[in-house]
């Protein structure tokens, strides 16, 4: 009952904070024909089931990102064509001073040629001038929308950015065309998160001298870029670097909890835009075949029946002579007492551990590419209440009952496993963190090269792996 008192009580105090918290920390709105929210739709009614599946895998496929998206066919990477338009000379200045202020969103003034489109203005109006400026526009459009970086230095980069999708080039050339209003398009496609915000005003400030610090907070300006414009009213984030997931509402901070990530390699953490769709009390772990064949668990357990249940683990063998070694729920359960369902391909969720002395340390990189997340049980709460709109009591109830218990979610709310290494921490002070599995290099080495063409490449095309392993 204690228990059930202290779980309840903190999940209280996260509510609290849901409702007194009104206006997100920036008030910019985009105009009507641009998306203002985002958040994915509620999803069919609810359920908190006890039943048990018959495979309790922890890695449902998954065809969608968090917005919805779909995932992106393994088809060849082509370069996206760029629309033509009319240009007035008014309009192609405008775009020229655009360029040589775009510096300050961290991007590089001679990727839009401003020369060329000088000589052109020069020159009038015309087909070479609506050609290039229509040209160098769009890249501008592509790189404030979708971010700078080529899909190929994105390493281990499996989130779906919609706001292609949502916000086509060509429409937004039309929109600034008929308003005559091309620096406009700054504020409409800038991230709309403080983080960004405060990225912009650090970048600013620091001396043109100061060379590594600005490339640094360039590369992480863009990665900003790679993530949907407004992540969503309430979100879950986690900055792998940081070892902090946070719960994000109206663009504030309202709890946090430090995590332990994947080991650096094979089973380092991706970066995923994904959803939460259901919380899972009391889990049990579908052992992968790694350890119940590689490393002789199923034999193990098979021939000693006493063991195997001391450790909570249930071994079946099928008629091919494939053992399935499931453990139970219980304290020494590997994914703990609550487990965060949200499907993708690579098996990455959030869940609890029984191993608490590893949220010690400093660099926490001991997993297997899953999340481990401190205090665990209060943020399956949380999530609950409020995406089943579960009673407090019941979920406390829930957590505590030791029975396998699945609570789907009515309301979906998006999870963001990113990678910053200059960023503002959960104390909300802007600071670098350490480049754990080296993928700065490929960024910063991006932007001192001239640009590329945009393709249709979506994600990373490095190979997916399936890290099921919470241990």
């Amino acid at each position: 009952m204690a228990n059930s008192r202290r779980f309840g009580a903190g999940v209280v105090s996260v509510l609290v904070a849901l409702t007194l918290t009104a206006q997100p920390v920036l008030a910019q709105k985009p105009k009507a024909s641009l998306p203002e929210d985002i958040l994915p739709k509620a999803q069919p009614t609810a359920s908190a089931s006890p039943a048990q599946p018959s495979d309790a895998s922890t890695t449902p496929p998954a065809a969608a990102n968090a917005q919805g998206s779909p995932a992106p066919l393994a088809l060849p990477p082509m370069v996206i064509p760029e629309p033509v338009m009319s240009w007035t000379i008014a309009d192609a200045k405008a775009l020229l001073s655009t360029i040589e202020y775009i510096g300050k969103e961290g991007l590089v003034p001679a990727d839009y040629q401003p020369a060329g489109l000088r000589a052109a203005i020069a020159k009038g109006e015309g087909n070479d001038l609506d050609a290039l400026a229509s040209k160098v526009f769009a890249w501008l459009i592509e790189d404030l929308r979708d971010g700078r970086t080529p899909m190929t230095a994105r390493e281990q980069w499996f989130a779906v950015d919609p706001d292609q999708d949502a916000m086509p080039t060509a429409q937004i050339m039309a929109q600034a065309l008929s308003d005559h209003d091309i620096a406009g398009v700054v504020d409409k496609l800038a991230p709309t998160n403080p983080d960004y915000a405060a990225l912009k005003a650090e970048l600013n400030a620091t001396p043109m001298a100061n060379k590594a610090k600005r490339a640094l907070i360039q590369a992480n300006m863009d990665r900003w870029r790679w993530l949907a414009r407004d992540l969503g009213d309430i979100y879950l984030m986690t900055n792998v670097p940081e070892f902090q997931l946070r719960l994000v509402v109206k663009n504030r901070i309202i709890r946090t909890y430090r995590t332990v990530v994947g080991k650096p390699g094979r089973t380092a953490t991706p970066q995923l835009a994904e959803t939460v769709t259901a919380v899972v009390f009391n889990p049990t772990w579908t052992v992968p075949q790694s350890i119940v064949k590689g490393e002789g668990l199923g034999v193990k357990a098979l021939s000693n029946p006493g063991w195997a249940r001391a450790n909570g683990y249930k071994a079946t063998k099928a008629a091919d002579g494939t053992i399935t070694v499931v453990q139970q729920p219980g304290d020494n359960n590997a994914l703990g007492r609550m487990k965060i369902d949200m499907p993708n391909p690579h098996a990455i969720y959030l869940h609890d551990t029984p191993s608490k002395q590893y949220f010690e340390a400093d660099v926490r990189a001991f997993s297997h590419g899953c999340i481990r997340t401190e205090r665990a049980v209060e943020l399956g709460m949380t999530m609950a209440i409020l995406g089943a709109k579960m009673p407090t009591d019941q979920a406390a109830e829930i957590s505590r009952s030791g029975t396998y218990t699945k609570v789907d979610m009515t309301r979906t709310f998006p999870v963001y496993i990113t990678y910053f290494t200059y960023a503002r921490s959960i104390d909300g002070q802007l600071k670098p963190f350490a480049d754990l599995y080296g993928r700065d290099k490929p960024v910063l080495d991006s932007f001192a090269q001239p640009r590329q063409l945009k393709t249709t490449q979506r994600t990373s095309n490095e190979a997916i792996i399936k890290l099921d392993n919470p241990l």
